[in-house]
């Protein structure tokens, strides 16, 4: 989308899946892009493989759940480009348990991963946001508005990032800032296929219970997030995209 050239964009958790391949179709688009990540190194490779392709990034540490790394990631996107436009939060973690049995300690951690971190990168962003206006897209999940069983902690975040989203919204129009979110269903992933590997998920059995028959790639999501960042989505803003490939809207199976 040719709206992007020169525009300054920040991708939370971009060093590898949905986060990776969104930061390389923003810069594909002539965005300038920070790779935010709490692998450092890995954030520093993907910056220097869009460099040699041609694009400009940069890549810094980053650890969403501290809210001063949110800040700091922010600042070095305007110390390095002048501007912050938009920002995408891709960062998150997935870990199914027996809600009987869950750890109080892994409830805080998914809670503090998918939901707190997702406003401290909001925050971070919109204060360099403020004057000029921008775009942030959170990554949530069909998981928003559809419960499966052994994610009660990673259900609960992310349907409170989809009302995280539209509170941000509605107070942050007057500045011309936009939030909106992507919410896919599975997507194949490293963490998906930890997930099947480890017996997490039945791959045939979610393939089955998707009317479009496949698991979402990294490109169907990164698709969504580049149209929500571009100016085709200028009047929209407190919604959820859930690239889902059907699944929300199938209630059958």
């Amino acid at each position: 989308m040719p709206d992007k050239a020169g525009k300054v964009i920040l991708v939370f958790g971009g060093a590898g899946g949905i986060g990776a391949e969104t930061g390389a179709r923003l810069a594909s688009e002539g965005a300038r892009v920070v790779i935010a990540d709490l692998n450092a190194a890995q954030a520093e490779a993907k910056a220097a493989g869009i460099v040699a392709e041609g694009g400009q990034a940069i890549g810094v540490a980053c650890d969403i759940t501290n809210p001063e790394l949110c800040e700091c990631a922010a600042q070095a996107a305007v110390d390095k480009f002048g501007r912050l436009d938009g920002a995408v939060n891709c960062a998150g973690i997935s870990r199914p348990h027996d809600s009987i049995s869950l750890p109080p300690a892994d409830w805080a951690r998914m809670v503090d991963v998918q939901l707190n971190g997702a406003f401290y990168v909001a925050q971070a962003c919109a204060g360099r946001m403020w004057t000029a206006g921008g775009a942030i897209v959170f990554i949530t999940s069909a998981n928003a508005e559809a419960a499966f069983p052994r994610r009660a902690a990673y259900c609960s975040a992310k349907a409170g990032v989809a009302m995280l989203t539209k509170v941000l919204a509605i107070e942050w129009a007057e500045r011309r800032i936009r939030v909106n979110a992507v919410g896919p269903a599975y997507v194949a992933t490293p963490m998906t296929e930890r997930n099947i590997a480890a017996g997490n998920i039945d791959e045939a059995q979610i393939k089955a219970r998707i009317p479009l028959g496949r698991l979402a790639q990294p490109a169907d999501v990164a698709d969504a997030v580049s149209f929500l960042l571009s100016e085709q989505a200028s009047f929209i803003t407190g919604h959820s995209l859930y690239v889902d490939g059907g699944w929300l809207a199938y209630g059958y199976f």
